[in-house]
């Protein structure tokens, strides 16, 4: 499930990303944070037990850990990724996300723009 309202549509203020986003029974939840040309911003919430198999992104992209903690795998490495921890993975390299019990990740990712 998702939500549609994006932060970049409201007036600007301070929030925490934290309670930004709820968990849900056996669910990824995620809301798009800002979506422009030059790439987006999405909270995801992970409950317990849910997860991402592995697949690859055509954008490089930046995870910080926001609540909790995730196995990632990226280009066959496990990566532990913490509250408050980055993780940058690559255009084009096949990554999975395996969080032990509930997690809260931003997921920032980069699109090339091109002059």
């Amino acid at each position: 499930m998702s939500t549609n309202t994006k932060l970049s549509d409201q007036a600007p203020k301070v929030e925490n990303l934290k309670t930004l986003l709820s968990y849900q029974e056996q669910a990824i939840v995620s809301r798009m944070l800002v979506k422009n040309t030059g790439g987006n911003v999405t909270l995801f919430a992970f409950d317990g037990g849910e997860g991402l198999s592995e697949h690859a992104a055509p954008y490089d992209a930046l995870i910080v850990g926001v609540d909790g903690e995730a196995d990632i795998m990226l280009g066959g490495q496990h990566h532990d990724v913490g509250e408050g921890q980055t993780l940058l993975m690559p255009a084009n390299v096949p990554h999975a996300v395996h969080p032990k019990g509930q997690f809260k990740m931003l997921l920032v990712m980069i699109k090339e723009i091109k002059a």
